[in-house]
């Protein structure tokens, strides 16, 4: 896991995913399903410049989508959120969730018992990190000291969600932080 002061390192014990990034107190657990063929390339989370996650974390947290990718985990972590994915590695075509498959999960229970602190998972997607969080979690969903909630997609690749009404379903993550 990396710490506060660090980026995330790519995790070649496995199939290629990133391993997780967290500071010592989050509160906020955001799941993507598995790293973009562009993040593995370039051992970031949400490295498709494409990708609209930077630029919603702008909107709802203030975090620059232009500073570097290691002063953006340095902000993010600041403002008490996690990242990580669902899936610890996967066979898929090119970068697409509707065709994962030979999934393996991630130990999210396992992080979580290491991080009581957190309260909230946004699941990045409805066919990614949704699917195979409500299909390989289970026992979280049964927890009831969380919420859990699927957004869209920040992927390039959903077309349904505008940018603004994924700002709008984002802004949770915003809301979630002013609670505490």
């Amino acid at each position: 896991m990396a710490s506060d002061n660090s980026a995330p390192v790519c995790n070649t014990i496995h199939s290629g995913g990133l391993a997780p990034v967290s500071g010592s107190d989050p509160l906020i657990l955001i799941l993507g399903s598995y790293p973009g063929d562009v993040s593995l390339q370039v051992c970031e989370y949400y490295g498709n410049r494409r990708n609209h996650f930077w630029k919603l974390m702008e909107e709802i947290l203030g975090i620059d989508s232009s500073l570097s990718y290691d002063e953006r985990i340095k902000a993010i972590i600041s403002e008490r959120i996690a990242l990580w994915d669902v899936l610890y590695g996967c066979s898929r075509e090119k970068s697409s969730d509707s065709r994962i498959s030979s999934a393996v999960p991630n130990n999210i229970s396992g992080f979580l018992e290491e991080n009581p602190s957190v309260k909230y998972i946004a699941l990045n997607g409805k066919t990614g990190a949704g699917r195979w969080f409500y299909r390989t979690q289970k026992d979280i969903l049964s927890r009831d000291d969380l919420t859990v909630r699927i957004l869209p997609s920040t992927s390039p690749a959903n077309a349904l969600f505008s940018f603004e009404d994924k700002l709008d379903e984002w802004r949770i993550v915003g809301n979630w932080l002013k609670r505490v």
